[in-house]
């Protein structure tokens, strides 16, 4: 039977596709922009019939009546970086949330600590060999659908074909299901960022060096960076994602990828998240290069890019150096992501600038101002970035370099970082802990 029979045998409906599910599956979920949304809502539909299931996810994007208090008993969410969308019953203990490297989440998967019995993934039409691209979403997917038992896609019209190791065989997919819709469009920042992001961006851009392969997490201030670079030459790109942002410095001939000393040429990433025009923009685009998390997100990998710079953000930072970037005190907030990946990569690189960049202050609901910079952590914040592996620190204020520096210069360092007003008090608590 020739590829073309083969997938006609296994086109069904939403709903027939989800009867294969049974009570105590585990189902990996396919994320970001790219959840299967017509899947998801017939699984919800037939779960009141379900017990025990259970969804493994990272970040995904969009309405989550999966996790809706009525959902108990029948599907809980196992997820290894909290999304806003499901923040509220990982904090209610209605969902679950796993700590783990994104590095090394496809591996969960593969290696069978969590063995997937349903893979539920996001698809292109498959071109003329029978296979289909995973589009915007590649990274954390692939690993995950090929350990699964059965694989339900969703084959989207809209779905861009990128193109690397971003492919998946139609004799692969188990059930398929036609779907014609828009891919969730995520811009990263505002028209008119805040003075604070411009001033964090223009300090950053001045650490970028001629030649440097870049890794932008997600947010304003990564986004913010890219219009400070148009003074730059011959940038790379090698990153978990990446947005919209890059195609003006793609078509001003600031980003070339041609001194990268890994993957010369290529824009290298795990997945996209951004408007239609992004979308356009890397269908069938061979300078686009998708490859698995656990390759792109390899400290080792990352590692062998020459001049490799890496943006990350964070919810406070203490005058030690440590980062926390998943939870405010106890309370989970996000994960670990690929910071501590892309930090200790850009670290061991040749020429690497691994940067830790957040706003010195934040306004609390009432309207109080809270210092970022911090003399201690909060009671039961997670690091993420420890102080053996921070390197530079970046405000509004300027930027603050902690590599093989003491305790003491550290703390003196954060504190000129630091908002003005908060800055004699940081003093003063820096002394009565022996910090200076």
């Amino acid at each position: 039977m020739g590829w073309n029979n083969l997938y006609q045998s296994r086109v069904t409906t939403a709903e027939q596709a989800v009867e294969v599910i049974q009570s105590g599956n585990r189902i990996f979920l396919t994320g970001n922009v790219s959840v299967p949304k017509t899947l998801l809502g017939a699984l919800v539909k037939r779960a009141a019939s379900l017990e025990n299931i259970e969804i493994c996810q990272a970040l995904t994007i969009g309405p989550a009546d999966y996790v809706n208090p009525d959902m108990e008993g029948h599907i809980r969410v196992n997820t290894m970086f909290i999304s806003a969308n499901v923040r509220k019953a990982v904090q209610e203990g209605r969902a679950d949330y796993t700590p783990v490297l994104l590095s090394e989440f496809p591996l969960l998967f593969k290696n069978h600590h969590l063995p997937v019995d349903v893979a539920m993934i996001h698809v292109s039409p498959p071109d003329e060999h029978g296979f289909c691209s995973l589009g915007v979403e590649v990274g954390l997917t692939k690993t995950p659908a090929e350990s699964a038992k059965i694989i339900i896609a969703e084959v989207n019209e809209q779905m861009p074909r990128t193109l690397g190791d971003s492919f998946i065989h139609v004799s692969k997919l188990t059930h398929i299901l036609h779907v014609n819709y828009p891919i969730p469009e995520m811009a990263m920042a505002e028209e008119g960022e805040s003075e604070t992001i411009e001033k964090i961006a223009g300090f950053i851009a001045e650490l970028i060096p001629d030649g440097a392969t870049m890794q932008m997490g997600i947010g304003a201030i990564p986004d913010a960076v890219l219009k400070y670079l148009f003074d730059k030459k011959d940038l790379g790109i090698h990153t978990e994602l990446f947005s919209d942002g890059v195609i003006v410095l793609v078509d001003a001939g600031v980003i070339t990828s041609a001194r990268k000393s890994l993957h010369a040429g290529k824009i290298v990433a795990g997945f996209i998240l951004g408007t239609k025009r992004l979308y356009d923009w890397v269908d069938d685009n061979p300078l686009i290069e998708m490859h698995r998390t656990e390759y792109v997100n390899d400290p080792f990998v990352i590692a062998q890019n020459d001049r490799m710079v890496a943006v990350n953000s964070a919810i406070e930072v203490d005058l030690t150096g440590q980062v926390c970037a998943d939870s405010i005190g106890p309370k989970l907030y996000s994960g670990v992501g690929g910071q501590l990946d892309f930090v200790y990569g850009a670290s061991r690189s040749k020429g690497g600038v691994p940067i830790i960049a957040l706003p010195s202050t934040n306004t609390m609901r009432d309207g109080t101002v809270i210092s970022k910079i911090v003399p201690m952590l909060k009671q039961g914040a997670g690091v993420v970035t420890t102080r053996n592996h921070v390197r530079f620190i970046v405000t509004e204020h300027g930027v603050a370099d902690l590599y093989g520096k003491t305790i003491r210069q550290r703390a003196q360092a954060l504190i000129k970082v630091a908002d003005p007003q908060f800055r004699d008090e940081l003093a003063k608590q820096a002394a009565e802990l022996h910090f200076m």
